[in-house]
């Protein structure tokens, strides 16, 4: 027994096609959902780790001149610098900066 298309009524025809139109549409919208979450997350993990990155030098810099600082301020400096005269002003000894 062969299937006979033109035996199937247009009503018929118009409902499968209608849900066929439907699962093709509902197939996209879900496809294109996948795809931008996706995107989202690549962009987040991006983000992510740029940020992380960056906040990981900034901490970097500030223990590093953190350290710098606190090394230049525990030697003594006293002997380092002698007063001199400045040109045209009188004498004024050079003022070494501790932490501040």
């Amino acid at each position: 027994m062969q299937f006979d298309l033109s035996t199937v009524e247009t009503a018929t025809l118009v409902f499968i096609g209608t849900l066929v139109f439907g699962a093709v549409l509902a197939g996209f919208v879900l496809v294109a959902g996948l795809i931008a979450l996706v995107v989202l997350g690549a962009g987040k993990l991006t983000w992510t780790v740029l940020a992380t990155t960056l906040l990981a030098v900034v901490h970097g810099i500030n223990a590093g001149w953190d350290r710098l600082v606190h090394r230049a301020a525990a030697g003594d400096l006293s002997g380092d610098f002698q007063g001199q005269t400045a040109p045209g002003t009188g004498t004024y000894p050079r003022v070494i900066l501790s932490d501040s």
